[in-house]
């Protein structure tokens, strides 16, 4: 097959993909990449080979492709596709929670400075590590990482980029508890798509919907959170859209839990996290298992919940997800203090403590946590965030988390 041909049934796979003809375009696809001479051609194929299954969640798949990808643009000898091949090798890595891995193939890619590609890629290569230092619970250099995807997705102009970074933004201040940037973030990028989005795949539209349902839940506007989730799910279900489709029963199966309907929100964690095992997303399956704990909670079935608590438990200490770990030890210490265990209560306190200690979850003026409860919280330029309350009482010249840093201790 040579390079004219290769180019006309690389656009046949594309034409047939976004007709939602997936098994179709893949065929296709997958013909070009078995009989095509091209290496150019071929580098192209398998990028489209790696977008289809992260959007079908096969990731060990996409992992698979992207590997053969870095070999393609290693034979092309090409600086440029050699820094796109490593960043769908970090993104195949975070898709499947490897974010360690992540990190260190973004590295890789902000180190190739230089080439065309990578000035205008440097954006997603930043958003990649800002997704993985969220799911370590890193949200220092998270937060550092999303600014500066914005601050590229605002000098290209690059409006899509922006869209997924308000997304990613949303899920930040969720996990934070700050509700009101939790809702602010996605709206924005549900206003991007509405502005800008018309060429625009609908998963753009499907993913601010679901941030914004997460934010409305946690907010207590559970209609609202239903009717986002309900248009997200519909996006997700006529693009077999597995990933979101998790994401969406999840978060069905936590509004019916905040409504008390115990028995609708249990048939939707089972669902959840059938496909959150089949695709591998273990962060997802962190927060389903959260979710069917405080369901048997509620139940008054401690000894269930406590066997939830440990399948995942054992998932977040494999990610390094400290939020994760944080969120078991506090649920711990609620079911031993109501079971009068005291032993067991201590040593999840004495943990719980060690985990906030260890994240930095804690603002650095008036000490009090941050993440417990909902509140307004302010990013400083070095990204270390407080309470906005307190930065508005006290004023600041310069952050003093970063003033404590840099306190060294003398030589005696």
């Amino acid at each position: 097959m040579g390079q004219d041909q290769t180019k006309q049934q690389i656009e046949k796979g594309l034409h047939l993909y976004q007709s939602n003809q997936t098994e179709k375009a893949l065929r296709v696809w997958m013909r070009v990449l078995e009989k095509s001479a091209d290496p150019a051609g071929r580098f192209r194929v398998l990028g489209c080979l790696i977008t289809a299954h992260a959007e079908m969640g096969r990731y060990k798949d996409m992992l698979k492709f992207a590997v053969v990808q870095i070999d393609t643009a290693r034979e092309l000898e090409d600086p440029d596709f050699l820094t796109e091949s490593y960043l769908n090798l970090a993104r195949s890595n975070e898709k499947l929670c490897e974010f360690q891995k992540t990190i260190s193939y973004c590295k890789t890619c902000l180190n190739m400075q230089g080439t065309t590609v990578s000035l205008q890629l440097n954006g997603q290569v930043s958003l990649s590590m800002g997704n993985a230092f969220l799911g370590l619970s890193i949200f220092q250099k998270a937060l550092e990482c999303f600014e500066k995807a914005l601050r590229y997705a605002h000098n290209n102009d690059d409006k899509m980029l922006e869209c997924r970074v308000c997304c990613s933004l949303g899920n930040f201040y969720a996990q934070l508890k700050d509700y009101e940037k939790a809702l602010f973030f996605p709206c924005k990028a549900a206003e991007l798509v509405n502005d800008y989005g018309k060429g625009w795949s609908l998963k753009y539209r499907a993913m601010s919907q679901y941030h914004m349902a997460v934010a409305y839940r946690k907010l207590g506007r559970l209609a609202d959170a239903m009717d986002c989730c309900e248009e997200s799910m519909k996006i997700a279900m006529q693009h077999g859209d597995r990933p979101l489709q998790a994401l969406c029963l999840l978060c069905f199966a936590d509004i019916h839990r905040s409504r008390k309907d115990i028995q609708t929100a249990f048939p939707r964690y089972d669902s959840s996290l059938s496909i959150m095992t089949e695709i591998g997303n273990r962060l997802g399956l962190i927060q389903v298992l959260l979710g069917v704990t405080k369901c048997w909670m509620i139940q008054k079935e401690l000894d269930k919940a406590l066997e939830s608590i440990e399948k995942a438990q054992e998932v977040a200490e494999g990610l390094g997800n400290k939020l994760g770990l944080l969120k078991l030890h506090c649920l711990c210490e609620r079911i031993y203090r109501t079971k009068g265990q005291q032993r067991e209560l201590r040593d999840h306190v004495v943990k719980f403590h060690e985990c906030v200690e260890e994240m930095e979850l804690y603002c650095g003026m008036c000490g009090e946590s941050i993440g417990e409860k909902n509140n307004q919280l302010q990013a400083l330029p070095c990204s270390h965030f407080f309470h906005l309350k307190c930065l508005q009482t006290n004023g600041t010249r310069g952050c003093p988390n970063c003033r404590r840093l840099s306190v060294k201790p003398g030589y005696v």
